[in-house]
């Protein structure tokens, strides 16, 4: 992974949430939102809150004695979430690296993270920051993207992105958020970080919108994406997004588009 990776500045993390969240995060927060509340955690930690999809539909879930610590290391997106957020008691926003986080020992029941491990420059070490700060028999729950393969859209634009950049194609979708889909080294790392248990389920779900331009916006202006695109040429920000779409519209219509996204989500027990 490179540093740009995990730049999320300027424009993108308003693009993240108008575009990217409703278009594949908001079907699995929902998720992780069910799976969480039905755990009935009184301390919860989120690390990479990125948006705050999670957030949003977590905190109304949660009992009115809970305390809710929501944390992300790039500061411009923990600003949006909190600006997106309606007022609650209970949460407190941190900027925090989840590899190095700035709690004590045994402090929460629930620590849950929203597609953040596979940006995590070592993943054990994360793993063992959330077993460190977990309560004894807490609960450690996240999710991952499957490969990009399954995830159409995606695949789409990356493709898209090769053939207008053939010498030098912008991998940033593949390598960093659809890089991290071995079910048995996610469960082999969990291990080694500590965790007795572990439950992976890989659960599919429907990308959908409102044209081909929204995906093609989501992921090219949206995401760290848009950092490659400008590196290899300031000026071609747009016309890859249009072509972008238009590969979209030429494999799913012109008008509301849907394709399956897929992820793993994954129960590891302290």
């Amino acid at each position: 992974m490179s540093e740009t990776d995990k730049m999320f500045g300027g424009s993108i993390p308003e693009n993240y949430d108008r575009y990217m969240v409703p278009l594949i995060f908001e079907p699995f927060a929902a998720d992780i939102a069910d799976r969480a509340a039905s755990l009935s955690p009184s301390a919860v930690l989120e690390t990479a809150a990125g948006s705050g999809v999670v957030t949003r539909a977590l905190a109304p879930r949660l009992a009115l004695g809970a305390s809710y610590i929501v944390t992300d290391l790039n500061q411009p997106m923990l600003d949006y979430a909190a600006s997106r957020q309606a007022p609650d008691r209970r949460i407190k926003w941190r900027q925090a690296d989840a590899l190095a986080l700035p709690f004590e020992d045994a402090a929460f029941d629930l620590v849950c993270c929203q597609f953040g491990a596979m940006f995590f420059p070592d993943r054990i070490s994360g793993y063992r920051e959330a077993k460190r700060v977990l309560k004894p028999g807490g609960y450690f729950l996240f999710n991952v993207w499957d490969r990009i393969e399954e995830n159409v859209f995606a695949d789409d634009v990356t493709n898209a992105l090769a053939k207008i950049f053939p010498n030098d194609p912008p991998r940033f979708l593949a390598r960093t958020p659809h890089g991290y889909h071995d079910t048995a080294l996610i469960r082999s790392e969990l291990e080694d970080a500590g965790f007795s248990r572990v439950v992976i389920e890989t659960r599919a779900e429907q990308s959908r919108a409102s044209s081909p331009r929204h995906p093609a916006i989501a992921y090219c202006q949206g995401t760290p994406l848009r950092t490659e695109i400008e590196a290899r040429d300031a000026g071609k920000l747009e016309a890859a997004t249009d072509y972008a779409a238009s590969e979209i519209a030429e494999r799913h219509g012109s008008g509301e588009v849907a394709a399956k996204i897929q992820a793993h989500v994954i129960v590891a027990v302290v």
